[in-house]
Order: structure tokens, then C-alpha cells, then sequence
């Protein structure tokens, strides 16, 4: 009996320590779960994701009847012009390949599309954050942007989230969405704006429809180093975000943990830079990152097709007066820098389609028009994620927006998704190949294509042009002194009446290109640019 019991013992005891080495083998597992890019909560990770949210003209409401739920804070907000969380998406690195494909629900606002289900896993989750947005809406309050809804040049003409685990490890996701995200985590959440795609207030409750017209949405997969190079280029584009986060502290947009040199730099944050090059890093997943400061005063997206050899550009951007950059070719702009080469033509795309539907991409606050900054190849394999929009000076006075600002691109080289890039941005090529396809026969792609091309004709009238009133001028105190672009002086202007009053009763607000405020308000919208 007694040695029936000591066996019995030592079995019991021996079970006990298995299960605790095994629990402390899951426990360390789940410890090093990095946050990543997910285009669904149920699926694994990917490497980088992209989507594009289609305007509401186009694509209204949300996919298969969905409904709003303001999943991470806010209420569905009544929209007078309407809205469109309707996107088609696209991955690397497995769960659906790189081809464009649409999404079925209200995108970022379920844990069932790319955007949503990213911004959970950090907002519901421990890690660490810093999130940047040039047009936060007062929610936080950041002394750059001096009260104001925006935080206009020098500063950079970006937004986004950074997420990263105690080891370094996680993501970055682009956004073009003024006002979201505002907060990192359900712990501290915004205070009035709302944190959900779809349920988006000003702080003064107004709703605030930032899902009006086309955005899009880019992540990517880091390793520590990763995260370095981003939070570098961060401080070079000189991001709207909370200056000088001490390491440990934790607040509605920073969350400052993890390795201590990644501390220091997310600490030295929110800042205007003085660099004045240019930089371009490759990240351990192939993607490549370019960054432009403030003070680099070229245009934007020439200075991409420069840095990546001469390359021939199509994009897709805010495209609209008063400092739009017509289409451009093979050569050195006045404005330009002697690091730089020579840049290959960049042709803007004012029109796309997805399913024979048509939908506009130049710029303006309404339903048929487009926020999302996409670059593509001419013929080549480049998909490029932007901040800036296609837009600045291409002679003297160079410095104007965008030239004057700072901003992040994402090179991703993907036969598959730049194919599909260049059929959704009309791109010639896209064209010929629709019209040529073998796997259609007869003359159905030439009907096809002319009943495309009818639509297209109609989302591309021209829009009622503004008569503006002379210009008014008023100094803006310096944050931070000695940079030469924040004595500029904020230019304003008095309301004028508009030739076509019944659809767009705005004065153009000079200080970017289509800058609207309603008459008598002293706020700056969120399409300034």
C-alpha cells in the first residue's frame, strides 16, 4: 500500500509539472503574439493589406445590407450627403492573394474586414500605440494645431497608427480618413468625436462624414528594426501626434512602451523636423518606404517616380484648385532638388471603375469624388500608398502645399495588385486589356466598354467653379521657433457666392486645394488640404 501510494504520488506530481511547463509554454506563446495585420479577427495574420473604400455616389452604404455598430466608440450618425463603407481589398502573404476582391460588410466598423479587424486587436488589446492625424477635430487638442481642426503646413499631411509589442514587433496602417482614429485604446477613449468609420462627429457633436467620398486604408508587418525606421521616418515627415510621451506613459493616442531606444524616438515625436532629404528604406517584408520632409520642397509625387528610378506614374489623389499638378512629363521640374533624379511622367487618373460601375477620383466634398492618395506603374509592377495628394507647384513660388509638407509612401512591387491598381484607376493599359480580353467573345467588351466609358463621361463633368474674394492675411503664432515655414502667415478668406449656389455654396479657403467652409464659420473643413 505505501508503495501503491508514493507511486501514486510521484505520478500525480510528475502530471503537476507537465502541465505547468506546458502552461508556461502556452503562456510564453501568447506573450510573444506581436499585433499584425489581419484582414479578418478568425484568420492569420498576413504580411500587408490594402483597401480601398469606394465613394458614396458609387457604392452607397455598407456591403450586403450591413449595418453600423460603432464598434469602437461613437453613434451611427445621420449623414446629409449619405456615405459608403462598401471597399474591395487585397493581401500579401497568404489568406486571399494580392488580387483586388470586394469586402462584404461596414469596413472598419466589424472583425471581419482588414481595417476593423487590425485596429482591434490594439484598441482592445495590451500593446503600445502612437497614432498621427493632421486633422484630429480638436479630439485631442494638440497645441500644434493652436485650436484649430487641422494642423496645416509645415506639418505633415499624414495620418495613421503604430503598434507594437514589449519585444518591438507589430504594424504600421496607413489611413486617409481625417479624424480616425483618434484613440489607441478602450482605456482611453476619445471624448467626443467618436472612434468608428461610419460614426464620426466634430467636438462640437455635428456629424462629420469623413466616408463621403473614396479613402484608403494600407498596413504592413514589422520587426523591431522595422519599427525603428518607421518611427524615424516619422519624426523626419514631422507627424501631428503628442510631443514628448514619456517612456511608460499611456494616453489616448501614445502608449509608449517596449524597447527602450523605441521609447526614446516615439518620445521625440511631434516635433517639426529640420531635415531636408529625402529617405527610402526597405522593410524586412519587401515593402519599401519613402518618406519626404517639410522642407523638402519638390512635388510629391514626381519626387516618388524619381526615387524609384524614372518610373512612369498614374494617380489617384485630392485632385483640385488652387494648386493641382496637371498631368507631367519625363523631366526635371523647376521646383526640385539636386539629390533627386530626373522623375518619369505622372498622369492623374480622374476616373475608375469596379464592375463595370463607374466612380470620379479628383477632388471635392462630394459624393462622387475621392480622398484616397494611390500610385501605380505605368506598365511595371509598383503599387504606391500615399500621404500626399498630387498637388503643390511645379515652378516658383515652390513653397505651397503640397509641396511644403511632410508625408510617408508605401512602395509594395505586385504584379497582381498593381494590375488591378491600374484597372481601378481607368489606366490605359487596364483599358486595352478589357477591350482585348479572350476570355470574352464577340464585340461584348467593346459594348462593355463604351457603356463604361458613357459613365465615365458623366462622372467627369466639370465642376461649378468658385469666384474667390480677395484675400485676407492674418500671422499665426510659432510653436516652434527658428522653422522658416511656420512664419508663414494662414491665409483666409470672405464667403463668396458660388456660380451654381445650389451645389457648392462654399468660399474657397486658400491655404490648400479645396479648402471649403460654410459662410460665416471660421472653421477650416476636413478637406483642407
Amino acid at each position: 500500500m505505501r508503495t501503491n501510494a508514493t507511486r501514486d504520488r510521484r505520478s500525480i506530481a510528475t502530471l503537476c509539472l507537465s502541465a505547468a511547463i506546458l502552461l508556461q509554454t502556452w503562456g510564453v506563446a501568447f506573450a510573444q503574439q506581436a499585433p499584425a495585420p489581419l484582414i479578418d479577427k478568425s484568420k492569420p495574420p498576413v504580411e500587408w493589406w490594402f483597401a480601398f473604400k469606394f465613394n458614396t455616389a458609387s457604392f452607397p452604404n455598407c456591403a450586403a445590407h450591413a449595418v453600423r455598430k460603432c464598434l469602437f466608440g461613437g453613434t451611427v450618425q445621420n449623414y446629409d450627403q449619405g456615405f459608403s463603407q462598401q471597399f474591395v481589398f487585397a493581401s500579401g502573404g497568404g489568406n486571399g492573394g494580392s488580387s483586388l476582391r470586394a469586402g462584404n460588410v461596414c469596413l472598419g466598423d466589424t472583425t471581419e474586414d482588414p481595417v476593423g479587424a487590425t485596429f482591434d486587436q490594439v484598441y482592445n488589446g495590451p500593446y503600445n500605440y502612437v497614432l498621427w492625424n493632421d486633422q484630429f477635430y480638436n479630439d485631442p487638442d494638440l497645441p500644434a494645431c493652436q485650436h484649430h481642426t487641422d494642423c496645416a503646413s509645415p506639418w505633415a499631411h499624414s495620418k495613421g497608427m503604430l503598434a507594437w509589442d514589449n519585444d518591438g514587433n507589430g504594424f504600421v496602417m496607413q489611413v486617409s480618413t481625417p479624424n480616425w482614429p483618434g484613440a489607441g485604446s478602450k482605456l482611453h477613449p476619445r471624448q467626443t468625436n467618436g472612434n468608428t468609420l461610419g460614426c464620426i462627429a466634430k467636438s462640437d457633436g455635428s456629424p462629420h462624414d469623413n466616408v463621403l467620398v473614396s479613402q484608403h486604408f494600407f498596413a504592413v508587418r514589422l520587426n523591431k528594426d522595422d519599427v525603428v525606421l518607421v518611427l524615424k521616418a516619422l519624426q523626419k515627415a514631422s507627424v501631428v501626434t503628442k510631443q514628448n510621451a514619456a517612456p511608460g506613459s499611456s494616453s489616448q493616442i501614445v502608449k509608449n512602451g517596449g524597447p527602450a531606444d523605441i521609447q526614446q524616438l516615439v518620445r521625440g515625436l511631434g516635433r517639426l523636423s529640420e531635415d531636408t532629404e529625402f529617405s527610402k528604406d526597405t522593410l524586412s517584408s519587401g515593402v519599401q518606404l519613402i518618406t519626404k520632409p517639410p522642407l523638402l520642397h519638390v512635388p510629391p509625387w514626381q519626387m516618388v517616380s524619381a526615387i524609384l528610378g524614372k518610373e512612369p506614374l498614374i494617380v489617384a489623389t485630392w485632385l483640385t484648385e488652387p494648386h493641382k499638378i496637371s498631368n507631367t512629363k519625363a523631366s526635371k521640374p523647376a521646383c526640385w532638388d539636386p539629390s533627386l533624379g530626373t522623375p518619369g511622367s505622372v498622369t492623374n487618373a480622374e476616373s475608375g471603375h469596379w464592375k463595370n460601375k463607374a466612380f470620379g477620383l479628383t477632388g471635392s466634398a462630394n459624393p462622387n469624388f475621392n480622398h484616397a492618395k494611390l500610385g501605380v506603374s505605368k506598365t511595371g509592377d509598383f503599387a504606391i500608398f500615399g500621404d500626399l495628394n498630387q498637388a503643390g507647384a511645379l515652378s516658383e513660388p515652390c513653397d505651397v502645399p503640397q509641396n511644403t509638407r511632410g508625408g510617408l509612401f508605401f512602395v509594395v512591387q505586385d504584379q497582381p495588385l498593381a494590375q488591378g491598381l491600374r484597372s481601378l484607376m481607368n489606366a490605359p493599359v487596364a483599358i486595352a486589356a478589357l477591350t482585348t480580353s479572350k476570355k470574352l467573345k464577340g464585340t461584348q467588351p467593346l459594348l462593355r466598354t463604351a457603356k463604361l466609358q458613357s459613365q465615365l463621361n458623366t462622372a467627369n463633368k466639370p465642376q461649378p467653379q468658385l469666384k474667390v474674394a480677395k484675400k485676407s492675411q492674418r500671422p499665426i503664432k510659432v510653436s516652434q521657433k527658428g522653422h522658416p515655414q511656420m512664419m508663414k502667415k494662414r491665409i483666409g478668406v470672405k464667403p463668396a457666392q458660388a456660380e451654381t449656389p445650389a451645389e457648392q455654396p462654399w468660399p474657397v479657403w486658400p491655404l490648400g486645394p479645396g479648402c471649403f467652409a460654410p459662410p460665416g464659420s471660421a472653421e477650416r473643413p476636413s478637406w483642407c488640404r
